[in-house]
């Protein structure tokens, strides 16, 4: 069915603009968008959407089963804790998740993603066999865990790019898989087969706001021949499939790739003459300038997480130098010791503020408030990078928006130029009071409908989960 919107004040690609008429489609794109004042008097029922509304937040990078270890891994486990030695308490969750934990912690997940702002996500999901090891098949003949995460998706509301995951090495050098990696592992045939399974999936249901990607979890996983050989079988497949990596995360993981290849690992890559437009690198920690200006003339889009990168001690991202060469920074929640992207915006804008000790850092003159400025960049390189018409509000993209209150405390007194300054840095995450996705809304009132069932549901999967 088609739907019409009438939104009080719309963050457009060309800035605010009040009272704005919105058509959507019955697959939730927007056909047509027109300020014009006869359109609110058009016959036909149209629904007020009152407020702020802005584009909702692509989720770039995430790791569903993760948000079952928040909060776990924060006593001191070792004289130096490190990424490393959190890698030990992950994989102990990771081997105890079955299908069933993981469709309860991702539906809480999603409506926590929901609720914070985020309206897709890219599961960048490396769990494919069941806890015995073996194969665990679901309905279309890929791996049930790829079932869990697209049915919580589903019954959330939430758009979702799934990245099923290659993983076949412990280390550069093609180290054979520890005994707490195996259930990650398939062979370059075992994934391309399942991959091609699901892209026809896709094709023959082509649900809205769901679609397919891949990713390599990193260098030290997949080497650089497998890379170029499953990028060239399934671009022959789907020319726009999108593409991520985990690179240049850790110090340890440099130093790694310079003695196995002699190269630094975003450079290692980019040698391989495979990164394009399609591809997300996530992370790029340690990156030097010259690599930044490359991935950014590849067309790469970068995805990081502050959230995580903090958590787990990997270091600071040189955001600066990636946006002077015009790059795309999208942002994720990754391991979920945070899902908010306010946080995520926020503490990018705070890190250069402690590193260069002035204010404002990342405004520019075309965009002097930083908040939109962060929030409006995010969205489009998300969108890019999850391979999704989201992003921006306009004319072929899919109605994923959500609108700010602007009675709440933390916008009083906001004009709308002001409304994502107030959201980012004044507190204002509570003041999301609809979500809408693919122009249906799944957010009232600051709260998801599912909220209660999926808080018991991922408290009852944690109990099983603890028992085993």
């Amino acid at each position: 069915m088609r739907r019409r919107y009438r939104l009080d004040w719309a963050l457009l690609p060309r800035g605010w603009v009040r009272d704005v008429t919105v058509t959507v489609s019955p697959s939730g794109t927007i056909e047509a968008l027109t300020t014009d004042a006869s359109a609110h008097r058009a016959g036909g029922d149209v629904e007020r959407v009152a407020g702020f509304v802005v584009p909702g937040m692509p989720n770039a990078h995430s790791h569903a089963f993760q948000r079952a270890l928040a909060g776990r891994a924060e006593a001191r486990a070792a004289a130096r804790d490190s990424f490393w030695t959190w890698r030990h308490a992950m994989y102990a969750i990771a081997n105890e998740v079955d299908a069933a934990d993981l469709r309860a912690i991702a539906t809480l997940l999603f409506v926590e993603m929901l609720e914070a702002g985020y309206t897709s996500v890219a599961e960048f999901h490396y769990l494919h066999r069941g806890r015995g090891g073996g194969w665990d098949l679901g309905s279309d003949g890929t791996p049930a865990t790829w079932d869990a995460i697209r049915a919580a998706a589903r019954d959330t509301g939430i758009g979702l790019t799934l990245l099923p995951t290659l993983y076949q090495a412990a280390d550069f050098g093609a180290v054979p898989l520890r005994p707490d990696q195996q259930r990650f592992r398939s062979t370059t045939t075992e994934f391309l087969d399942a991959i091609g399974r699901r892209l026809a999936a896709d094709r023959a249901t082509e649900a809205p706001g769901m679609r397919t990607g891949i990713a390599f979890h990193s260098l030290r996983a997949v080497s650089i021949e497998t890379i170029r050989e499953v990028a060239a079988h399934l671009r022959a497949l789907e020319p726009a499939l999108p593409v991520h990596i985990h690179v240049a995360e850790q110090r340890r993981e440099v130093r790694a790739c310079e003695r196995a290849t002699g190269a630094r690992p975003i450079d290692w890559l980019l040698r391989a003459g495979v990164v394009d437009e399609h591809w997300c690198l996530v992370h790029c920690t340690h990156a030097t300038r010259a690599e930044l200006v490359a991935v950014a003339d590849a067309g790469a889009t970068i995805c990081v997480s502050i959230s995580t990168e903090a958590n787990l001690g990997d270091g600071f991202f040189d955001t600066l130098t990636f946006r002077a060469a015009q790059g795309g920074l999208a942002i994720g929640s990754d391991s979920q010791s945070t899902v908010d992207p306010t946080e995520e915006l926020r503490w990018l804008e705070y890190q250069q503020r402690l590193r260069r000790r002035r204010r404002n850092v990342l405004a520019t003159a075309e965009e002097p408030h930083v908040g939109t400025g962060l929030w409006r960049t995010a969205a489009l390189a998300g969108a890019r990078a999850l391979g999704q018409p989201v992003g921006e509000i306009a004319a072929g993209r899919r109605a994923d928006w959500i609108a700010l209150d602007p009675s709440h405390p933390a916008l009083a007194g906001a004009a709308p130029e002001a409304a994502l300054d107030h959201l980012l840095f004044a507190g204002g995450r509570h003041a999301i009071r609809e979500v809408y996705v693919a122009g249906r809304r799944v957010l009232t009132e600051h709260r998801h409908p599912l909220r209660a069932a999926a808080a018991a549901g991922y408290r009852e999967a944690l109990r099983r989960i603890d028992r085993r």
